[in-house]
């Protein structure tokens, strides 16, 4: 059995693949970028722990972990040693020298690595053998190929004449080889599933696989935080029920429809409007569509139909249908809880309960909305704020003692000194004034109702008449009018070491 934990989002997309797709366990180990031996080994201990698709909305990471193994202490992992592939490539080449042999050497230093199933399906990973040519017969509406054409077209800015090139996005199903194509601002995720989303539109249906290039948009590199289908990506996959089985790296025979797709969009489509001169997007999309309906019309020479011939026989029919509402597109990232609970996401700030300080968190942003997600779990939801370094914080994520600060403003400290008298309220409004920053003067404020709880309203009021009207706009300043009110009343001020007595001038 792998030793690696897999996470949350990983586990949920094994799931759906085997439950809605109805992969085999070698499909999803290649969707997943997993080991096969793994795959098995997960989707064997979820059938005997009675665990099924969809999983519980409720379910936690760390809870569907311990369901899965129960023999497992919690937050437990062990790293197997990794061979030297490099080596066991090197040692095969040598006459007599089996993987079976190399693995009992390797078994015999390391006993708890891995099995020798397992041994040889990572080295076969590693490997990466070039393999015969195989063509194999595409079922109509089974798989859609994606990928992005060579060629741009350079859009002008009609304010300041600077040029940008527009890329290209092309879709083909693979059975029928029909087209769709595009012009986009960028390659980024934001296009990447936008393309996707008016493909499967244009098409009027859904495939079951979707098979794109390693574009960093929509597939990752492997790394320690996520060596998979970019977050985003994956959640539009199971939106619309289809798996994304991503090519090899430089192998663009994996996909061999799109790319010649890519060609004839190039040829057919591009190549007529190289001489135009464009403004915008529309105007590309808008000259791209007849040439693209020409060429899906076209008759091919070795099959004597064209595309959309091939598409409503084969493709059209097999299609399943789209959702009730396209997909909404959504970006995700990871966060860490800063020491204020709030993380960062685009120079934004919101909060989260302050029990995540320092924790590491999902960050799931549409175009209106904000959610943060930890360990598969929503613990914030924000309306999505564009403004720069501002503060979107919900008080029930706050510490008792937070809570108390934060009523703190402007406004309400000049309301209470308002209870007391028209000119306690001013006098705060002068002393907030009087300081570069608000804030800086929050705790005078609170010191001067704090001397109008200890005496009358008429006291409190007088004292900051006079201080107005002297601009005095310090607490020790008020105070000493405030103290100085009461002396002259023939009430007793309170004692105090620098008070000399009516003694001192005799």
């Amino acid at each position: 059995m792998s030793q690696e934990r897999l996470s949350m989002r990983k586990i949920r997309e094994m799931l759906r693949l085997k439950a809605e797709a109805k992969l085999s366990n070698r499909a999803i180990a290649r969707a997943c970028h997993l080991s096969n031996s793994t795959v098995g080994e997960y989707l064997r201990r979820a059938e005997k722990a009675g665990i099924q698709w969809p999983l519980p909305d409720e379910v936690t990471e760390e809870a569907l972990y311990q369901q899965l193994f129960p023999e497992r202490p919690a937050g437990t992992e062990t790293e197997r040693p990794r061979p030297d592939w490099e080596t066991v490539h090197r040692e095969l080449r040598q006459r007599g020298v089996t993987l079976k042999l190399l693995w009992e050497e390797y078994h015999i230093q390391h006993p708890e690595g891995y099995r020798y199933t397992q041994f040889c399906e990572h080295y076969g990973r590693w490997k990466q053998p070039l393999e015969p040519v195989l063509r194999l017969p595409r079922k109509g509406g089974e798989e859609m190929e994606v990928d992005y054409a060579g060629v741009t077209v350079p859009i002008v800015d009609p304010e300041t004449g600077e040029v940008q090139q527009a890329q290209i996005f092309v879709a083909t199903l693979t059975a029928s080889a029909y087209l769709y194509a595009e012009a986009q601002r960028d390659q980024t995720l934001l296009s990447w599933l936008g393309g996707h989303v008016r493909a499967f539109a244009f098409f009027g249906g859904v495939p079951k696989l979707v098979k794109p290039d390693n574009l960093k948009a929509g597939v990752k590199h492997p790394s320690y935080y996520e060596p998979d289908l970019n977050p985003s990506y994956q959640e539009m996959a199971a939106y619309y029920e289809v798996a994304v089985l991503p090519a090899r790296v430089r192998k663009p025979k994996d996909k061999a429809k799109v790319e010649n797709g890519v060609q004839n969009v190039e040829r057919w489509v591009l190549a007529p409007l190289r001489k135009q001169t464009f403004f915008s997007l529309a105007e590309v999309n808008q000259a791209m569509r007849p040439l693209l309906k020409a060429l899906n019309a076209r008759p091919m020479a070795h099959l004597e139909k064209s595309r959309w011939d091939l598409f409503l026989e084969l493709d059209q029919p097999a299609l399943r249908p789209l959702p009730a509402q396209p997909y909404e597109l959504a970006l995700w990232k990871q966060a860490r809880v800063h020491l204020d609970y709030h993380i960062a996401f685009e120079k934004h700030f919101y909060s989260v309960p302050h029990r995540l300080i320092h924790a590491v968190v999902e960050v799931r942003a549409t175009e209106r909305m904000v959610e943060i997600f930890h360990q598969g779990q929503l613990v914030a939801t924000h309306p999505r704020n564009r403004v720069p370094g501002r503060f979107s914080t919900n008080p029930a994520h706050m510490p008792a003692n937070h809570r108390f600060v934060t009523e703190w403003s402007p406004e309400r400290l000049v309301r209470w000194g308002q209870q007391i008298g028209p000119q306690t309220g001013q006098l705060m409004e002068a002393i907030l004034a009087a300081r570069p920053h608000p804030e800086q003067a929050f705790r005078t404020c609170l010191g001067l109702l704090h001397l109008a709880r200890q005496s009358t309203p008429q006291r409190m009021e007088t004292a900051s008449q006079r201080a107005l009207a002297a601009q005095l706009l310090t607490y020790a300043q008020v105070k000493a009018e405030w103290e100085a009110l009461a002396s002259n009343a023939g009430q007793p001020a309170a004692p105090h070491e620098n008070i000399r007595g009516k003694t001192y001038y005799q």
